[in-house]
């Protein structure tokens, strides 16, 4: 069972989704929690469920000093996952920790990588929408991918409405490719991730 730190910077859904699913695959157990935001609610889930859960602010200082931080707060855990972590990590960090940190990113890449998603999803009038969860590079949003999961974008849908819709999807992906990552079976997670749900 591969343990697992995970990096927030507020409220913690796909934490909790995380959090959830834990016993079931039997794969990964999470051992700490770091938000980089004081007071982020995902850090009371986790201190609920009886994890470490500990800030390190990121404000007012280098981007290495804060990245270092971190990196000594995660030792002794095998994966990182990020979970609504509202910071680009360094070619450092990522050097560090090569293969080894998952992030859940709100589009279907390679389409919509960034920020902004459902806004430039709605733009372009695309039929379906999604999540991905990949494994994190230097290229922002550009690892290999884990899995995904659909959704149809619905005529009346706005950003909020099909952000909101899609945290379902979000939530069901997650611990299911993370417990797959973890036993080293992600290979065989992309025919039943990407369905449509609605």
């Amino acid at each position: 069972m591969k343990s697992v730190g995970v990096l927030i910077s507020g409220r913690g859904s796909n934490l909790q989704a995380l959090l959830d699913a834990q016993d079931a695959p039997g794969a990964y157990r999470i051992v700490r929690v770091i938000s980089n935001v004081e007071g982020a609610l995902g850090l009371e889930r986790a201190r609920a469920a009886g994890i470490d859960a500990l800030t390190i602010p990121h404000q007012g200082k280098p981007r290495e000093a804060f990245e270092r931080e971190l990196d000594a707060a995660l030792q002794g855990c095998d994966l990182v996952a990020l979970a609504g972590f509202m910071r680009v990590l360094s070619p450092w960090f990522v050097t560090a920790w090569s293969g080894r940190v998952l992030n859940i990113h709100p589009s279907l890449l390679p389409s919509f990588p960034g920020r902004d998603t459902h806004e430039r999803a709605l733009a372009a009038g695309v039929k379906l929408h999604g999540c991905t969860v990949h494994v994190v590079t230097e290229a922002l949003d550009a690892g290999p991918i884990i899995g995904q999961a659909a959704i149809p974008v619905l005529r009346d849908d706005t950003p909020e409405l099909l952000a909101a819709r899609l945290l379902d999807a979000e939530h069901l992906l997650y611990p299911r490719a993370l417990a797959a990552f973890a036993k080293g079976e992600a290979a065989l997670l992309e025919k039943p991730l990407l369905s449509a749900w609605t």
